[in-house]
């Protein structure tokens, strides 16, 4: 198995409610893949020489799962409640290094 990220963005176009969000993560439980998450709050970057990049306030939390591929991955979208208001949500493979 894969671990993977995915990144919710702060872009939906309406805020789901805590049902929502319980229903999905019911959902991610009973699958067996979910690994863990949480909201995302505001930060800031840092680097020990020169100026640091801005901080990506876009994202607004993440969910880590386990899947065989990204089109596994790609199946925890549904009923996510910021994809299903039209947010964006970007998943991405998280190595073994």
């Amino acid at each position: 198995m894969i671990d993977y990220i995915l990144l919710m963005h702060d872009d939906a176009r309406a805020e789901a409610d805590d049902a929502a969000w319980a229903r999905y993560f019911e959902h991610l439980h009973r699958s067996g893949a979910f690994e863990g998450g949480s909201s995302i709050g505001a930060g800031q970057c840092f680097r020990k020489d020169g100026e640091p990049g801005q901080a990506s306030g876009h994202l607004s939390g993440f969910i880590r799962v386990k899947a065989a591929d990204l089109d596994a991955a790609k199946a925890f979208l549904v009923g996510n409640p910021v994809y299903e208001q039209g947010g964006t949500v970007e998943i991405r493979e998280l190595p073994h290094d």
